[in-house]
């Protein structure tokens, strides 16, 4: 066994000292002085040392102002001053911390924070496991192997992604994303008005990143809506001020950190003056073993270490105690976290050997190594496999640096290893194996019989237990620690590429990647096997799924790059104009994309009306703002063109021609299974399923996206697929009977609601219509669909309340579904999905109501999930014998896309929009609507 790493605890004072004052009563000792921070204190950094760090550190802001304050002057401007209570025994604090040998770090110009986030980063890279000890979730930001979270107040965890994702609903690298959204009313960061932790829980799981977000703000509809593209333009500031920075210049290094001598007869005096009577009888009794000896109140504080050693868990009697581990419930195979023995490949005879060794195994497990992480253009440096758990191999091909050994020739090595890659029957096990099968197949290698996936095994058992990246699955599943990835190739600007990388030391990264990979299959799929539902999603859903994807991928969509350039430059003409205009109408320049110039020039100058202010109370001039004012004034009507117009050149028409593949002309998304977790696939770079068609100017976009000579696009979509499948599940006999007949359900539904002949129904009581049957899927309240309509909030509850009297079936789906999801914890697709909802028995009533929201939803978006998948599949086998005549290219949520050879259309219809209907037998038709032209456009 290594020997166990040292620790480092890094304390945030200034949270430790606000959460006891507000934690604990207002004590005081005899002379009437407050002690109650300071008692919370004292026994939490006490529990600190009797758990023995190697390192420790007690950390608070400088006096002065920060860089932070530089970036936006109205940061943390309406914080309270400090209760002149909480003031009095800050100097206290700083007393006993200094009496008990804790160095106290202070670094003018940045926060605590940031200086946290840099020594906890220093010290993990080199080898020491660090604990931050707040209660502060911006923290969260820093959690990754080897730096966790201890709240000693409240005794809570946070040491893994999986813990993040439980507490936040995001990972830890979207912690800053999801900061930025919410904006902080403590610290004045202005964020998206009434968008919680669940709304920014969402839109990060939907679109990935705070970028992902706002290039798709004009698809998130309603108020919510309207409130994020009115603060797009400060968003990228608040992601700053929220960033803790992990760059600051530091006299100490964490190995500067180690506890000096206590000073007893000070820690006498401070404890005896503040009444700290238990704290005063052990200090007189210890033994005077330095710092880390002093022991907790009784019944107080407690250390132990995590399973397998690392950093320390904290716990307090301020709160009771932690909370037991989120991992699964069955004990972890101790064998399956040991140590493995692996084999660098070097010679021919070696190969031979392990070659043999693949093909007497019924599976084996295999990984590529690369030189990028794009699927379409890296390059093959190495290859590894394992066949037993604990035995691996690493076959290096491509490394180069001086001194590199001398490798087998790949050409060779591919051509050894290409009959067992063709051959079916031979089970091949990977972990997101389908970026490996476009490496292979770039190398002449086609990947017959790929059965399993770690990744997606993971995702079908439990989609929201954890990320399904390997590192987080080792961990939870296995109790293994895998070497990262910084660790052989360095981190940021020292990071060396693949090749580069010693061959010892990506040897041992390498094959634990397929040992690993075989390990895990061992135990998910033996999970998955319980789980007949679940098995049959994976094996007739999932696993098919990937050589679709793959396909899809590698063909990419045709762009036509001059279409691009002249929307650009059309769209570039339109801000210079939209700009001139803006400057006539002031009567001098100013910077369109600055909110103070415009604030001054509108409310200050022009004296228009403030109709929206800034949570500080300063004028807005987001976009509900300049909407407010336009008409009163034609500048603000002319700002916001030019800020719809930007956006859309530099997210779409500007980015889209960079992302075009030099090799195959095409534009080459990725596709993600393991994404959203009721099963809809997300694409990135670029990002086409979100391409926008609400605007003339967006649809104008899928006009880039064309057909080569001689062939067309055609588009295939379902019909209000979640509509139907609402009908399907409520089992309700009006919604039935409409979708029987083919009715147009809108109309159908204000006819029913509104008690009138269909032919008779208004525009708007259709519209209401409308946003009833789509808003009560997603959880719409009364106040939402009245803001919706524009109407009022008894108005809207009325016509909520006739929708349920004439579909009574609805109402029963939902409230079975909200009790099955409170029993069972979960809900499923029709095909056996299953969403577990974490928050179904919260206390707090906001996210117990998310969770009822999602179980409603879930089962309707995930079905529509699992039906185009199952499409997708049956469609793939039939043009296996017509690829030369026609392709699918694109999926985008209930639409698929294909390039097909202009005489082959008709068939193609016919066959895409038959399998599209026949893939699931629900109570309703499924029905799909179909077009073809030469872009995409045209083919809507």
């Amino acid at each position: 066994m290594n020997a166990p790493r040292p620790r480092l605890v890094l304390i945030d004072g200034s949270s430790y000292l606000y959460r006891a004052f507000h934690a604990l009563p207002p004590l005081s000792n005899d002379a009437g002085e407050p002690t109650g921070a300071l008692f919370g204190v004292v026994n939490m950094l006490r529990a600190t040392l009797k758990d023995k760090p190697d390192y420790v550190a007690f950390v608070v802001d400088a006096p002065g102002k920060t860089f932070r304050d530089d970036l936006d002057p109205q940061y943390k401007a309406n914080r309270p001053p400090m209760p002149d209570d909480l003031r009095a025994q800050v100097e206290p604090m700083m007393q006993v911390v200094e009496a008990l040998g804790m160095p106290i770090l202070r670094v003018p110009g940045v926060e605590a924070d940031d200086v946290i986030g840099t020594l906890a980063v220093q010290a993990a890279t080199h080898g020491i496991d660090v604990t931050i000890s707040t209660g502060d979730k911006d923290f969260a930001q820093l959690v990754r192997p080897h730096i966790a979270l201890v709240n000693t107040m409240t005794g809570s965890r946070t040491d893994s992604d999986e813990a993040v994702i439980e507490k936040f609903g995001v990972r830890a690298d979207q912690i800053v994303d999801y900061l930025s959204l919410m904006g902080d009313k403590v610290d004045n960061i202005i964020g998206v008005d009434k968008c919680g932790p669940k709304t920014a829980a969402k839109w990060l799981d939907e679109y990935g990143t705070l970028d992902g977000v706002m290039a798709h703000a004009d698809e998130v509809k309603g108020k919510l809506g309207e409130n994020l593209r009115a603060v797009l333009h400060r968003l990228p500031l608040n992601r700053e001020l929220a960033t803790i920075r992990t760059d600051v210049e530091l006299e100490q290094a964490p190995t500067d950190l180690a506890l000096r001598e206590r000073h007893v007869e000070d820690l006498k005096v401070l404890y005896a003056r503040y009444g700290f009577k238990q704290a005063l009888k052990e200090l007189e009794g210890a033994s005077g073993e330095g710092g880390a000896g002093d022991g907790g109140d009784a019944g107080g504080a407690s250390g132990s270490a995590r399973a397998g050693g690392g950093a320390t868990g904290l716990r307090s009697t301020a709160a009771g105690y932690a909370r037991g581990s989120s991992a699964d419930d069955e004990a972890l195979d101790p064998a399956l976290a040991a140590p493995g023995e692996y084999e660098t490949v070097f010679t021919d005879a070696q190969l031979s050997a392990w070659i043999a060794k693949l093909r007497a195994a019924d599976e084996f497990a295999f990984d590529t190594e690369t030189d990028s992480l794009d699927a379409m253009r890296a390059n093959l440096v190495g290859m590894s496999f394992a066949v037993t758990p604990g035995a691996a191999c690493y076959i290096p091909l491509a490394h180069d640096y001086p001194g590199v050994p001398a490798q087998l020739d790949r050409a060779a090595v591919l051509d050894a290893l290409r009959p067992l890659f063709s051959d079916a029957s031979k089970r091949k096990l990977g972990q997101h194996g389908k970026y490996d099968l476009h490496v292979l197949r770039r190398h002449g290698v086609d990947v017959a019989g790929y059965a399993d996936d770690t990744m997606l095994e993971s995702f079908v058992y439990n989609a929201t237990a954890t990320r399904h990246d390997m590192d987080s699955l080792a961990r939870r599943y296995l109790g293994y620690e895998t070497i990262p990835y910084e660790q052989v190739a360095g981190k940021g600007a020292k990071s060396i590429p693949f090749p580069q990388v010693a061959i010892d030391d990506a040897s041992r990264y390498a094959a634990e990647d397929a040992d690993v990979t075989l390990r895990l299959h061992r135990v998910l799929a033996a999970k998955l096997a319980a789980e007949p539902m679940l098995q049959r999603v994976y094996r007739e859903i999932e696993m098919p799924l990937v050589p679709v994807l793959t396909r899809m991928e590698a063909t990419g969509m045709k762009v036509d790059g001059d279409e691009l350039r002249r929307q650009s430059a059309d769209l570039s003409r339109r801000m210079l104009a939209a700009q001139q205009k803006a400057t006539e109408l002031a009567g001098r320049t100013f910077n369109l994309d600055s909110p103070k110039q415009l604030g001054a020039l509108l409310f200050d100058e022009l004296k228009l009306p403030v109709l929206v202010k800034t949570p500080g109370g300063a004028p807005s001039t987001n976009e509900e703002a300049l909407e407010a004012i336009a008409d009163q004034h034609e500048l603000p009507r002319v700002i916001l063109e030019y800020r719809g117009l930007a956006k859309l050149r530099s997210t779409y028409t500007d980015k889209l021609p960079e992302m075009v593949n030099p090799d195959t002309g095409r534009v080459h998304t990725s596709y993600h299974q393991a994404g959203a977790a009721t099963g809809r696939l997300s694409s990135s770079d670029p990002n086409l399923q979100n391409i926008p068609i609400r605007t003339d100017d967006g649809r104008r976009i899928r006009r880039a996206f064309v057909a080569p000579e001689g062939r067309r696009i055609v588009a295939c979509d379902y019909s209000q697929i979640e509509l139907r499948i609402m009908a399907h599940l409520s089992e309700d006999a009006g919604l039935l009977r409409a979708f029987a007949a083919g009715a147009d359900i809108h109309r159908a539904t204000a006819a029913e609601v509104f008690g009138k002949a269909i032919d008779a129904v208004s525009g708007n009581e259709r519209r209401a219509a409308k946003a009833i049957n789509f808003g009560l899927m997603y959880g719409m309240s009364a106040f939402g669909l009245a803001r919706q309509l524009g109407i009022g909030r008894g108005e809207a509850q009325d016509y909520i309340a006739l929708y349920f009297d004439r579909y009574p079936g609805v109402r029963e789906f939902m409230e079975r579904t909200r009790q099955q999801a409170r029993e069972r914890g979960y809900v499923e697709t029709v095909f056996g999905r299953r969403l577990y909802l974490d928050n179904i028995h919260a206390r707090n009533q906001g996210l117990r109501a998310g969770a009822e929201r999602a179980a409603i939803n879930a089962p309707m978006q995930g079905t529509a999930a699992d039906i185009i998948k199952r499409a997708m599949i049956d469609i793939d086998g039939w043009l296996a014998g017509h690829r030369e005549r026609a392709l699918m290219v694109l999926q985008v949520h209930d639409e698929l896309v294909f390039e097909v050879e202009a005489n082959f259309v008709p068939t193609l219809l016919e066959e895409v929009s038959g399998r599209m209907a026949g893939a699931a037998e629900l109570r309703v038709p499924l029905v799909v609507d179909s077009g073809s032209g030469q872009n995409w456009d045209e083919a809507h």
